[in-house]
């Protein structure tokens, strides 16, 4: 009997839940994620070195891995990484563009180019990420400087959450943006999960919200939090 490949996802903290679920749904229990801090959005730089150090710990011990990072403002750096050790990293230019679909992502931003966007993640940890993170609420002043040049906030929903929307749209109201909701739910996410747990690409209907709560599953997949998740 040939032996189930295992797979490493290394994927950014703000991933941590998305990832988790479509592997618990799908009952890919040959999948081990670990995560680098979320907090790395904000200092995209230091994202490559920290890929590199993770990756090297992990030797020969996977099969397959996956870089759970879109570019993320690395400038393509991530790419040559993934080029130089051989695996496999998420479609598109930030996590925005692979949930939303990245035709669906072009489509929009050509239409609003002064759009910031958020997901369930960033509109969980909006006070943390940026208003803290930014220094925006200890200097109010900054929120020109940063969001001088946006007019809306397009929040990008993973899930169907009445909470999350209340969230979102005071997040928007925080920033003096217009607010627009478009659900996604985990758009190319699921099926680079899928392609790497399975080495084929996935002929399943994309998950709907409330699949999560429609299966229980005995998957159990692996998780090590290295710094910061949902």
């Amino acid at each position: 009997m040939t032996p189930t490949p295992q797979v490493l996802i290394l994927a950014c903290g703000a991933l941590a839940r998305e990832i988790r679920d479509i592997t618990r749904l799908h009952e890919f229990d040959n999948v081990t994620m670990e995560c680098l801090p979320a907090g790395l959005h904000n200092r995209p730089r230091d994202i490559p070195d920290a890929v590199r150090k993770r990756l090297a710990k992990a030797g020969g011990r996977y099969d397959r891995i996956l870089l759970g990072y879109a570019d993320c403002g690395t400038a393509g750096e991530l790419a040559d990484i993934c080029a130089e050790a051989g695996i496999e990293m998420l479609p598109g230019a930030h996590c925005y563009q692979f949930y939303a679909g990245q035709q669906q992502f072009l489509d929009m931003h050509d239409d609003d180019p002064t759009a910031f966007y958020l997901t369930d993640y960033l509109v969980k940890h909006f006070e943390r990420i940026i208003m803290d993170g930014l220094g925006i609420d200890a200097h109010p002043e900054l929120r020109d400087t940063y969001f001088g040049n946006y007019t809306k906030m397009i929040y990008l929903a993973q899930t169907n959450d009445p909470s999350l929307d209340t969230r979102a749209e005071a997040a928007a109201a925080r920033l003096s943006l217009n607010y627009e909701r478009v659900a996604t739910t985990y758009g190319d996410l699921e099926p680079a999960v899928i392609h790497i747990a399975t080495g084929t690409e996935s002929t399943q209907p994309p998950l709907k919200f409330g699949s999560l709560g429609e299966k229980s599953s005995t998957a159990t997949t692996q998780i090590s939090n290295i710094g910061g998740m949902a």
